[in-house]
């Protein structure tokens, strides 16, 4: 039986020079998409999925996020003072009890891998989830969700893909696929941004991974890579020698909130889904002279 997932990793390091000036000053994991912010997603996603506890690797400039998942008293209190209860209660509901989240520091922007491997002594030897918090995921069950379902019937590593059209390949992490498992099939390798027409499939990474805790040995003692960072993907590639990896295709919508495009669809997809905003969203969409 698979050793349970308790655990999540969420890098929130990155600097967001894509937002620049936006993010100047503010976390782009805490740009909001409609009424929440970006990384709020993340953590309700690991959450529904039965995480116990998410560890943030954080930056400098990162306080607001912490900041955001504290109980805030003088907020709680001025909202029941004002009749505003029921907004009290979901704030309530939202913000993770005593333990649930801790935070450790990336000093050096030295890539994803670095970030991960940042949180091992949090981690311990036990198999745990990363989330990047770019990638917004909308779906029933959430994306991790998915994934733990098929974790439990493999076990092993699982990465979350999803189709993309063959001439986009070139911008993604792309698998090569094997035979079916149950729900998953096996990952027999991953080519990062492959030469146009040259894509093992037309899967992409969407950044969700379920992983063993050895990947931190691997992350330790692995070369830089490109961009001269420390790459998950190279560790991962190590890993998949010695290790299974399986793939889940995600059902749902991921909305990369990394790019300025990504973002505004999020928010006009999501949006779309909200009572208070839906209707009047749509009548404007309707009334556009594009």
């Amino acid at each position: 039986m698979a050793k349970p997932v308790r655990k999540a990793v969420i890098p929130v390091a990155g600097l967001g020079t894509r937002f620049l000036p936006a993010t100047k000053a503010l976390p782009k994991e805490m740009l909001p998409v409609v009424d929440r912010p970006v990384v709020q997603y993340c953590v309700d996603e690991a959450f529904e999925a039965g995480i116990e506890h998410v560890i943030f690797v954080t930056g400098r400039g990162k306080v607001l996020i912490e900041d955001h998942f504290d109980y805030q008293y003088e907020l709680d209190a001025t909202l029941r003072q004002r009749g505003k209860d029921a907004a009290a209660e979901r704030l309530d509901r939202e913000t993770p009890g005593a333990g649930q989240v801790s935070f450790t520091r990336q000093q050096k922007p030295l890539g994803l891998g670095h970030a991960v491997w940042c949180a091992r002594d949090i981690v311990g030897d036990e198999p745990f989830a990363v989330l990047l918090p770019d990638m917004v995921m909308d779906g029933k069950p959430g994306c991790l969700k998915q994934m733990m379902d098929a974790y439990d019937e493999v076990g092993g590593n699982i990465i979350s893909v999803q189709e993309t059209t063959p001439e986009l390949a070139h911008k993604y992490g792309i698998v090569a696929t094997g035979p079916e498992k149950g729900r998953a099939f096996e990952i027999t390798d991953m080519v990062e941004k492959p030469a146009p027409g040259t894509a093992p499939s037309n899967l992409y990474i969407n950044g969700r991974y379920i992983l063993q805790p050895g990947i931190m040995d691997r992350l330790a003692n692995q070369a830089t890579g490109a961009g001269g960072e420390i790459q998950l993907t190279d560790a991962m590639l190590a890993m998949m020698k010695s290790e299974p990896f399986y793939g889940i295709a995600f059902d749902g919508r991921t909305y990369d909130c990394g790019s300025k495009f990504g973002f505004l669809e999020a928010n006009i997809m999501l949006a779309l889904k909200h009572e208070d905003v839906r209707d009047e969203l749509a009548d404007l969409i309707k009334s556009l002279d594009l």
